[in-house]
């Protein structure tokens, strides 16, 4: 081979071995027109701010159709939609200053857009510390306007510290260079930047005035968390605090009307992320200025939120601050609980690595209030401000989330569910909840990220903006809830999955965000939000987020470089898209020891939770986008109707002119007849030719129509219970009284949301269940129902011993006494502590809460008939061994049902002999000739050698009938809990044929159970009257278990 042979053909390798970057390279969006995005962002963003900088400030929003201000509602203070947010304290300017100085990091570009922006940034910390004052207490801290925030204006307080607070903090940490800004030089050489200032070059000094002035806006909120709680109560007046709620240890009794009149009471319900979405900017806020209030009483609010979750682990939408109980009962992700779980994964970022704060209060607050509402309450533990224990929430919150909420129906989504059962209340999707896949890309829940992303991308691309709410099952605006007022939840979301995977598809979802919002909402004065996304009819407001997150998350999406993309600090972006961080000078970072396990509730503990970030899909070598490459890519598109809607996008589309007044101005669309693809600017080249797309999950049912004439068993014990209704939802789930024109649903479901294929009750008419919802129903309805659609089974392996047990008469004082106790015999469980012989009672807990219908009416006075005996039973799980040895249960009648109150006499069998360990030899010939039942301890011998002691005897009714061994076992499940359905230890084995004492095989072998509980089932078993037998059942429908209905 010659030399130039050999040069050519490793020069073929080399290029081999590069095709497939390169491909990758050509599929994905180019760098210049990345940096074209990016410049259209940053032109959007300043045609709105020096729009409201030039007609609305010092108000709080720009009216960017009537290119007015706009303020509070003076005439209305009931118009809390605008009162709330609008402080009249230059809001939007405040909520635009990191924008600015995210801005100003910007690559250098003809337009010098770094350089701008930085001045823009500095120049607006100027304006506002004019209007505000430096938040110093001498004549310095009064402004044009008002000496810090001391205005007349009653704000929510959530709104009022994501917002303002947050605004402020953020923008104080760019200043003094906690955050970056690319070439811009603090100078600090120590923290006391109030008596070192920061020298800008348009003359301002600056020397801490944000961080002051977002001192004095939190102290003015402060006085809203005297509650008997912890919550926060929803507002405050920045200048009076709270006098107009009643109950709270500060209301002073004075009315705000000037002329006297009294106001309707304040409402005391907030949202669960009102209340609990404190605590990033009141943490950094303590942190900086070393003053505790505020981090622990937003903790301790975040914590009372927490400590109210349900059984279930899920969390209610609204919640009273004053009583703590939930308001209206429905559960979701999205509006009025949302940032709950966001700020619960975040504070445990924010706080990793430092020391836990210092609790101690100041003795001396340089300037403003000292009220602490800590003071009030317990201190919080070291493990309540801990970041672990946040964490810890997180993943627990995710998990019921994940188990409740979560439908793979069609396309992952997730619906809205009754807090306390689960069961489904509400098929729609908001806009807010979209920023729920990018949290779940920051837990490192990237697949479930991906896939919950794609329904909102192909929403968006249906309406060119995402409504309020969206109806799944109907596939239409819920409720004509249809505006948009350029919420930044979903282009936030996408920021953070394409920061986790590098997919290029998310640069093209981008862009279709920002080619939408300059087709719809441009304005001559700035961005309007639309009041219909499908009529594109525009609402006079631009909201101040849509400067401080829509435009950032935007911008940050189009500068892959951007000094914040690469910082690796444990900063966090608010839910005001505000980053914060916690400067190492504050507390210096360390690694902490897992913190105990949190006390309380711990519905979902699991092994598997996401503790690190996993490898993102790999982008394939010929598409370069793995989002586009999903199997399950057009299940979105499918669920949203995307494939029924005209796509009226063409190719490509130009922005209308920022200076002409025509802000419909684009290139002629090339419509087609529909959707093939989402997002719209996603170039085709960008699927896999050979794609395939799999089959879209439905679910497979089934429906079950009693008629009504179908006959109900008199005197059932659900009958009496509930006085003729048919259904009672009860603690334990949903009762079933009969099943006379019930019309029932069940849902097949398979692993691994079910250990075996079973059928699951979906609902029962038109109630429907939560997913672990029990159906309980009585035997007695079951009785003689032979259906191949719904049919009693038998359980072979585990049974109920019921237990009888005689009251014993007490002797009162009085003849009234005697009177009234036999005016309510009981007719309940028994005396035995039913937990502590093994296995919780269904029945125990299932009376308890209708036990009172049971009660016989009262006995009118006359003479006092003599006693009858009165009695109590409970009911003892029982389990069956397997092997040679196993013999059939005797054929005796059922047990009868004890919560039918019916004075039963003697139950099968009342002759009980006790033969300890029976390991010692042959038992007397009495035990089996004149005993029904022999009680056994486990331990000492086999169970075979404990029935090979038992001696011959002529089987006959007054013979032995059963032998009942007691287990020391408390093998519970992996939780170490009970399952109250079944029993908690292994059936017993019987390994060899049974036999008699001298060794010959027994001609009529032995029944035997064990149950559990020791030497306390031991000692209760010798104390009852008698004992009978209650088998259990379980429901098959098409040879399939009914797993989540219980027979009693």
């Amino acid at each position: 081979m010659t030399r130039g042979t050999s040069l050519a053909l490793w020069t073929t390798i080399c290029l081999l071995l590069l095709l497939p970057s390169w491909i990758v390279a050509v599929r994905a969006m180019r760098p210049d027109r990345v940096a074209q995005l990016r410049q259209e962002t940053v032109d959007m963003f300043y045609h709105g701010f020096d729009n409201y900088m030039s007609i609305a400030f010092p108000e709080d929003e720009l009216r960017p159709v009537s290119c007015t201000p706009l303020t509070r509602d003076r005439l209305n203070p009931r118009h809390i939609e605008l009162n709330d947010v609008l402080g009249n304290y230059s809001l939007t300017l405040i909520d635009s200053l990191s924008t600015l100085a995210i801005l100003a990091s910007a690559p250098p570009d003809d337009k010098q857009t770094g350089p701008k922006a930085l001045d823009d940034f500095q120049k607006g910390v100027a304006a506002l510390v004019e209007q505000y004052g430096d938040g110093r207490p001498g004549p310095s801290g009064q402004g044009v306007r008002e000496r810090g925030f001391n205005v007349d204006s009653k704000v929510q307080v959530f709104e009022t510290v994501i917002r303002g607070v947050g605004g402020l903090l953020s923008a104080h940490l760019f200043a003094v260079g906690d955050l970056p800004i690319s070439g811009y030089n603090p100078g600090r050489t120590n923290d006391d930047v109030e008596h070192h200032p920061i020298v800008w070059p348009n003359g301002f000094k600056y020397d801490g005035q944000l961080l002051r002035l977002a001192f004095d806006l939190a102290q003015r909120l402060l006085p809203a968390f005297y509650t008997q709680t912890g919550m926060p109560y929803p507002r405050v007046n920045l200048r009076h605090g709270i006098p107009f709620y009643v109950n709270s240890p500060l209301h002073e009794n004075i009315s705000l009307d000037p002329d006297g009149t009294q106001e309707p009471p304040e409402i005391t319900e907030t949202c669960t992320a009102g209340a609990g979405s404190l605590v990033l900017e009141f943490t950094v806020l303590s942190r900086l200025t070393g003053d505790p209030r505020f981090e622990q009483a937003a903790k301790r609010a975040f914590w009372s939120v927490w400590s109210r979750r349900s059984d279930i682990g899920l969390l209610g939408a609204g919640v009273d601050a004053e009583g703590g109980h939930w308001i209206g009962g429905f559960s979701g992700i999205g509006a009025g609980i949302d940032s709950f779980f966001e700020y619960a994964l975040k504070t445990h970022i924010l706080l990793s690595g430092h020391d836990l704060p210092n609790r101690t209060m100041p003795t001396h607050i340089p300037f403003g209030s000292s009220l602490d509402p800590n003071s009030i309450y317990t201190p919080l533990s070291d493990e309540d401000n801990s970041p672990d224990a946040f964490l810890g929430a997180w993943h627990h919150a995710h998990a019921a989330i994940k188990r409740h909420l979560y439908s793979e129906v069609h396309h992952p989504h997730y619906i809205n569910v009754h807090v306390s059962t689960g069961s489904p209340q509400a098929y729609w999707i908001d806009s807010l909840g979209a920023y729920y896949s990018g949290l779940l890309a920051i837990a490192g829940e990237l697949d479930e990220a991906i896939e919950t992303h794609l329904l909102y991308t192909a929403l968006w691309t249906r309406y060119s903006a995402l409504p309020e709410r969206w109806s799944v099952r109907d596939g239409n605006v819920e409720g004509g809830l249809g505006w948009w007022p350029g919420r930044p939840e979903f282009i936030e979301s996408t920021y953070h999955i394409y920061r986790a995977t590098k997919d290029p598809w998310y640069l093209y979802a981008g862009e279709m965000v920002l080619r939408d919002i300059i087709r719809r909402c441009w304005t001559k004065c700035g961005w309007s939000g639309l009041q219909d996304v499908r009529t594109g009819e525009k609402s006079d407001r631009m909201e101040s987020f849509f400067l401080g997150e829509t435009a950032k998350y935007l911008y940050l999406l189009f500068d892959p470089d951007h000094p914040l993309n690469k910082l690796d600090a444990p900063y966090v972006f608010t839910t005001e898209g505000h980053p914060l961080i916690i400067p190492r000078e504050s507390g210096q970072y360390r690694r902490r020891q897992s913190s105990p396990a949190e006390s309380g509730v711990q519905s979902y503990v699991a092994s598997d939770f996401t503790l690190s970030c996993p490898v993102p899909p790999s982008l394939p070598p010929l598409t370069g986008s793995a989002t586009a490459a999903r199997s399950d890519l057009y299940h979105a598109s499918s669920l949203i109707r995307l494939h029924h809607v005209p796509n009226i996008h063409g190719i490509s589309s130009s922005k209308p002119q920022f200076g002409s007044d025509d802000s419909t101005s684009t290139e002629a669309p090339k419509p087609r007849s529909n959707h093939t693809h989402f997002p719209w600017t996603l170039p085709e080249a960008m699927l896999p030719s050979d794609g395939i797309c799999a089959a879209i999950r439905q679910q497979h049912t089934s429906t079950i129509e009693f008629p009504s004439n179908t006959q109900q068993v008199v005197g059932s014990a659900f009958n009496l219970m509930f006085g003729g209704h048919n259904l009672v939802r009860t603690g334990e789930g949903i009762a079933i009284n009969s099943l006379n024109g019930l019309k029932l649903t069940m849902v097949q479901e398979e692993p691994p949301d079910a250990s075996h294929r079973i059928w699951r009750v979906q609902s029962i008419g038109n109630l429907p269940l939560g997913r672990d919802e029990k159906v309980l129903i009585s035997r007695d309805v079951l009785t003689g129902m032979s259906d191949p659609l719904f049919h009693r089974i038998r359980d072979a392996v585990v049974v109920d011993l019921l237990l009888q047990t005689q009251v014993l008469p007490e002797k009162n004082d009085t003849e009234m006494n005697d009177l009234q106790d036999m005016a309510h015999p009981q007719t309940s469980q028994s005396s035995v502590d039913v937990k502590s012989v093994g296995a919780p009672n269904i029945f125990s807990s299932f009376l308890s809460q209708i036990t009172s219908v049971l009660r016989d009416p009262v006995a009118t006075y006359g003479p006092i008939p003599a006693p009858k005996p009165e009695y109590r039973y409970a009911e003892l799980p029982a389990i069956t061994p397997v092997g040679l040895g196993a013999a059939p249960l005797p054929d005796v009648a059922e047990a009868p049902n004890p919560l039918l109150g019916i004075q039963i006499d003697s139950l099968s069998w009342s002759k009980i002999y006790f033969a300890g360990q029976a390991c010692q030899g042959k038992l007397p010939d009495k035990a089996a000739k004149s005993h029904h039942v022999i009680v056994m301890r486990r331990g000492g011998c086999s169970f075979s050698e404990k029935l090979a002691n038992i001696p011959s005897f002529a089987p006959n009714r007054n013979a032995l009938q059963l032998v009942v061994v007691v287990s020391d076992d408390e093998e519970g499940n992996d939780d170490g809990e009970y399952d109250v359905w079944s029993t908690n230890f292994i059936r017993p084995l019987l390994d060899e044929t049974q036999r008699t004492p001298s060794g010959i095989a027994r001609h009529h072998p032995i029944a035997m159970v064990m149950v559990g509980g020791g030497e306390h089932t031991y000692e209760a078993l010798s104390n009852v009257k008698s004992i009978g037998l209650r088998r259990r059942y379980h429901v098959e429908s098409q040879g399939l278990e009914v797993g989540n209905l219980i027979v009693l």
